[in-house]
């Protein structure tokens, strides 16, 4: 009798350290945080400056064919620079919500915020994580795509399909694996 009574104790000791365990999350949610903090701050710096560049453009007088198209390709490639950097920074910050609303706690805040606005940021299960984070780094394929044609001479116009395939591929595996956990339904 004693022994058994010490053995749920521990049992219930060790459960309920594997349960708190699950706080190393923390770090993940922590980490991922800053990160797409770090990524929105410097996408924005990047912006910023590039709209000053622009600016003195604009105001310096008239430019040749050739110097426009020189900075007009130099802007394109920042704003899609820019644009797979806000990308990068949600899936990040999906990620960081997700993990903690999987692991830790839900966002109470959230929810109640939810009936007035856009529930994309509500996390119910490692599906609802798994789908949003792989819908965004689609997005991020596709700009990498168009981002790698704007800077690629055609003398090897092959690599563009290969990495157009590539990215094909990915989008019907996704939609492939959206539909299966749908019941094949729409």
């Amino acid at each position: 009798m004693n022994v058994e009574r010490a053995m749920r104790t521990w049992e219930r000791l060790f459960e309920g350290a594997l349960w708190r365990s699950r706080f190393i999350v923390l770090l993940a949610v922590v980490s991922s945080l800053a990160s797409a903090v770090i990524l929105f701050l410097m996408a924005t710096a990047d912006v910023a400056g590039l709209a000053v560049d622009a600016v003195g453009y604009a105001t310096s007088g008239p430019h040749s064919t050739e110097e426009y198209d020189v900075f007009h390709s130099a802007v394109v490639g920042h704003v899609i620079s820019a644009v797979d950097d806000f990308l990068l920074a949600t899936v990040l910050l999906i990620f960081s919500l997700g993990l903690y609303e999987l692991f830790i706690s839900k966002i109470e805040v959230a929810q109640e915020d939810a009936r007035h606005s856009s529930k994309i940021l509500l996390i119910q299960s490692l599906d609802d994580l798994k789908d949003r984070l792989a819908k965004v780094v689609l997005m991020i394929l596709i700009v990498t795509f168009f981002k790698n044609v704007m800077h690629t001479t055609f003398d090897h116009p092959l690599g563009i399909l290969y990495l157009g395939v590539g990215i094909l591929f990915v989008a019907l595996a996704l939609y492939f694996t959206a539909r299966s956990g749908h019941g094949g339904e729409k």
